[in-house]
């Protein structure tokens, strides 16, 4: 684990939120020279730290919204870390927590070289990044419909089918094993709704492996070269 280990003048310790968000700024002696709650406007907030810009490092921990906040201060020239929200909860953790608690510790962290720094990704594959992400979300879904076909089956004592469901051509014939009306009604449902994934999958995954390739197509074709190495892990790694 790397430690933000800068001397600045100024630790600004931001508590975000989707809406709002609490600054504490310290002075390079631990004196506080700015507390206060607002909203995510990057208007606000360069007016809030404007006295301090000469030479100030901001630092928030790593949640879900802080994108903007890093290419704003990327375009500003404001110095930037974000926190390893795990690490950071094992270093600071206490009873007290609140905003302004919170922002308190991020700034004394910043200061003290105890910042655990986690890796601000690049916005060029950002957005790509997360749709892969979505895609784990999909293919959850679908093994949990693939799940609740065989759990189904042993509900009611049956052998499992010898079909194997995750395949679209193996699927015929499955719900008829299963003479409750209900039950067999549910099954089919869950072979339906597999159709439905299996399209949304295949579009997806051929729609991520054309953004990666306009990325950085080299390094996508050298991770693919790697024995062992498929399409999908392929693009995890890029």
């Amino acid at each position: 684990m790397r430690f933000f280990t800068e001397q600045h003048k100024y630790y600004c310790g931001c508590d975000l939120h989707a809406k709002t968000m609490y600054l504490c700024v310290l002075d390079d002696r631990g004196k506080i020279v700015l507390q206060r709650n607002i909203k995510t406007e990057p208007e606000i907030f360069l007016q809030s730290i404007a006295q301090f810009r000469e030479d100030i490092v901001v630092g928030e921990e790593c949640m879900f919204c802080w994108y903007w906040l890093a290419d704003l201060c990327a375009r500003e020239g404001i110095c930037f870390v974000i926190g390893h929200a795990l690490y950071m909860k094992a270093i600071s953790g206490g009873k007290a927590k609140n905003d302004k608690i919170d922002a308190h510790k991020i700034a004394t962290l910043l200061r003290g070289g105890s910042f655990p720094i986690a890796y601000v990704y690049p916005p060029k594959m950002r957005a790509t990044r997360d749709l892969l992400r979505r895609r784990t979300y999909v293919v959850r879904q679908r093994g949990s419909m693939i799940t609740h076909v065989k759990n189904t089956f042993a509900q009611y004592n049956l052998p499992d089918p010898e079909q194997n469901i995750s395949r679209k051509s193996e699927r015929d014939g499955v719900a008829e094993l299963i003479p409750d009306e209900s039950a067999r009604r549910s099954v089919r449902l869950d072979l339906d709704l597999l159709v439905f994934f299996d399209k949304t999958l295949l579009g997806l995954e051929q729609e991520i492996v054309r953004m990666a390739k306009e990325h950085d197509a080299d390094s996508y074709a050298r991770i693919r070269s790697v024995p062992g190495i498929g399409r999908i892990l392929g693009l995890v790694i890029l």
